[in-house]
């Protein structure tokens, strides 16, 4: 699954570009009034403002399979990163033969530079915002996860991650390429203690079909 647009809501529209401009190095694709949208690999991010109390999502993105450590460098030096632990800032899903670490972003969004050793993605040029390849992963907040699940994958023609089981408060769906993260009302985006809730997000994303599909959850 490609996911190649994504967008969320902020309260605060001109933060979030400075944040995305200076931190990340990623310009400004397109702004208005009310929406300012940036290019991410082959993935667009946009913001719509919005008078929501503090609005927070899970969002992943992809670098190269060889860059973790270089990435890591890169951002630490321009924002603090999320300890896992005490003695680690990375996760390593065995599962999904994946590693990453997480940050924030000016609205508090947990978000995620994720390697996926199974996919032909290296790189050789320096490390900077140029190098993220895509939105990978989106966080879908609802009281009855395996409803949802079941709603998505009818309507969409989605299928069960291969490498993550399905569980009452946590369900992926999708593929290495792009994952929807399914969790419980209130359960803590990992690894921090933000709460998880639902807030409006438009999704349109490829499922291996001629034609594009279009998610929207409010």
């Amino acid at each position: 699954m490609e996911i190649k647009e994504l967008q969320i809501i902020t309260s605060q529209l001109e933060e979030t570009e400075t944040f995305y401009n200076q931190i990340l190095n990623i310009p400004t694709l397109e702004k208005s009034e009310n929406e300012v949208s940036f290019r991410i690999g082959s993935s667009k991010l946009s913001f719509e403002v919005s008078t929501a109390d503090q609005p927070v999502y899970h969002i992943a993105f992809d670098i190269p399979k060889n860059q973790l450590m270089e990435a890591y460098e890169w951002l630490k030096q321009r924002t603090p990163i999320i300890p896992i632990s005490p003695s680690s800032d990375f996760s390593d899903f065995e599962q999904w033969n994946a590693k990453s670490f997480y940050f924030y972003d000016n609205n508090k969004n947990v978000l995620e530079l994720i390697c996926r050793y199974e996919l032909d993605n290296e790189s050789g040029l320096p490390f900077d915002g140029s190098s993220l390849l895509a939105i990978t992963e989106i966080g879908l907040v609802s009281d009855d996860v395996a409803f949802l699940a079941e709603t998505l994958m009818g309507k969409y023609d989605l299928e069960l991650y291969e490498k993550q089981p399905a569980r009452d408060n946590f369900t992926v769906l999708g593929d290495d390429h792009g994952l929807l993260i399914l969790v419980n009302q209130d359960r803590d985006w990992y690894p921090t203690t933000q709460k998880a809730k639902s807030f409006p997000v438009k999704l349109v994303f490829n499922n291996g079909t001629e034609e594009d599909q279009e998610l929207s959850m409010s």
